[in-house]
């Protein structure tokens, strides 16, 4: 089967039914939203699945295949939704979940940016779109009142030095209650912008919204690198300035989080005075 046929074959598998008034879930309609985007490239195609195990793993087969840069894949649940360090992410009915296909002409060590820009275009349009008091959280979780509302997941294929494509995956905890959807620790430290604003928002809107802020952050970062989109995102970093633990596989370290630095590392001033850069691992914030 040619790529041609076999990414339509996944298309119209997926879509099939639309024009009847498809329904992502009980607030969202996909012709409504691409009726509306104003985007050169992100989103002029989504594939959408009732019920998929991974936006990320079905966008990268995609991907493979040669679908174009904006590709999109949104579900309405995943049953193997994943986060950094294959963590499973609870997927349930209301959510935005979603991914997207791109193409950088980038070096794979500049790829990094994906995940501060992915997370500012989210701290931001809740902030601006809905009023809420969101923060970034090093490396690549939003929170609303100190809880977490979004993750968002990259991935790379590299070829060389070169990104030949890049999946940037986002799981945005929208039209349902925290409380009742999750379970255990996830649900404690969890919270959904219906919990928040106490109402359900339009997904076609609020997927629009952040697809247009995504793609414009994209092709700005191509021209001036991550620097902007870092500086920007540092002005939600809460946890900047403040004590924090950074836990690993291998070890546990408490310290000041000074900064992130130009290659998206987090440095930490240890108690001896020493500083270290924290490439991969997780914060706890200590708020006052």
């Amino acid at each position: 089967m040619s790529i041609r046929r076999a990414l339509g074959a996944f298309f119209w598998s997926c879509v099939r039914g639309l024009s009847g008034g498809f329904y992502v879930s009980t607030s969202m309609r996909l012709e409504r939203l691409q009726e509306s985007l104003c985007t050169r490239r992100f989103g002029k195609r989504v594939l959408y699945s009732r019920v998929v195990g991974s936006t990320s793993d079905w966008a990268k087969e995609l991907a493979r295949l040669g679908a174009e840069e904006g590709t999109v894949t949104l579900a309405q649940t995943q049953t193997a939704g994943r986060g950094r360090l294959e963590r499973r992410w609870v997927s349930p009915r209301g959510g935005l979940w979603f991914s997207i296909v791109l193409r950088p002409k980038w070096k794979a060590c500049e790829a990094v940016r994906l995940v501060f820009l992915a997370g500012l275009a989210v701290a931001e349009l809740l902030h601006e779109k809905y009023g809420l008091r969101t923060e970034t959280k090093w490396p690549n979780d939003i929170l609303v009142n100190g809880k977490k509302i979004c993750g968002v997941l990259a991935e790379m294929n590299t070829k060389g030095e070169d990104v030949n494509y890049a999946v940037v995956g986002v799981g945005l905890n929208a039209n349902f209650c925290a409380d009742d959807a999750l379970s255990g620790s996830v649900k404690m430290n969890a919270t959904s912008i219906e919990r928040e604003l106490g109402r359900r928002v339009r997904l076609e809107s609020l997927l629009e919204a952040l697809l247009e802020k995504m793609e414009k952050m994209y092709y700005e970062s191509a021209n001036s690198g991550l620097a902007p989109i870092l500086e920007r995102w540092k002005t939600y970093a809460e946890f900047l300035g403040h004590e924090v633990v950074v836990s690993d596989q291998e070890e546990r370290l408490r310290g000041l989080a000074l900064d992130v630095d130009p290659d998206g590392a987090l440095i930490l001033k240890l108690k001896d005075g020493r500083t270290k850069q924290i490439i991969v691992g997780d914060i706890t914030f200590f708020r006052k």
